[in-house]
C-alpha cells in the first residue's frame, strides 16, 4: 500500500488511521467547484451539497484503509477531489453486506443512494 499525499491532519491509533474531518462552508449557496478543493474528499450530510460539509484531507491516510465518519454523523452528497478512486459504504465498518459504490476522483455525486458512513480510498 501506498501513502496518499495531500495537505491535511491524520492521526495514527494502534495502527488505524483516523481523518481529522473539518468543517466547511455550506455548499448551498456555493458554486459546485468552490465548495470542495482540490486534493479533498468533501461529505454533505444533506442531498444536494447541502448542510455543513465534512472535508478530509488525506495526507498520510494509507490507501485501502476503512475510514469511518465521526460518530453520529452521516453523509448523502460528496465530491471526490482526491485523485483517487473512493468507495463509499453504508456500513460505518465498509462492511461489503450493505450498500456500497465506488466514485471515480473528479465525481459530484448530488444524492447518495444510501447513507453514507463509511469510505476507502483507493490507489487506482
Amino acid at each position: 500500500m501506498r501513502m496518499f499525499r495531500a495537505a491535511a491532519v491524520a492521526v495514527g491509533l494502534a495502527g488505524t488511521v483516523v481523518l481529522a474531518l473539518a468543517p466547511a462552508a455550506s455548499a448551498g449557496s456555493a458554486q459546485r467547484t468552490g465548495a470542495c478543493a482540490a486534493g479533498q474528499l468533501c461529505l454533505w450530510p444533506k442531498a444536494h451539497f447541502k448542510g455543513q460539509a465534512q472535508v478530509a484531507e488525506l495526507e498520510g491516510t494509507t490507501t485501502e484503509s476503512c475510514v469511518p465518519l465521526p460518530e453520529g454523523t452521516s453523509a448523502l452528497s460528496l465530491a471526490n477531489r482526491t485523485g483517487h478512486p473512493v468507495t463509499t459504504y453504508q456500513s460505518a465498518t465498509c462492511g461489503e453486506t450493505g450498500e456500497f459504490q465506488t466514485y471515480p476522483s473528479g465525481t459530484w455525486a448530488p444524492e447518495s443512494p444510501y447513507v453514507v458512513r463509511a469510505y476507502k480510498v483507493w490507489e487506482r
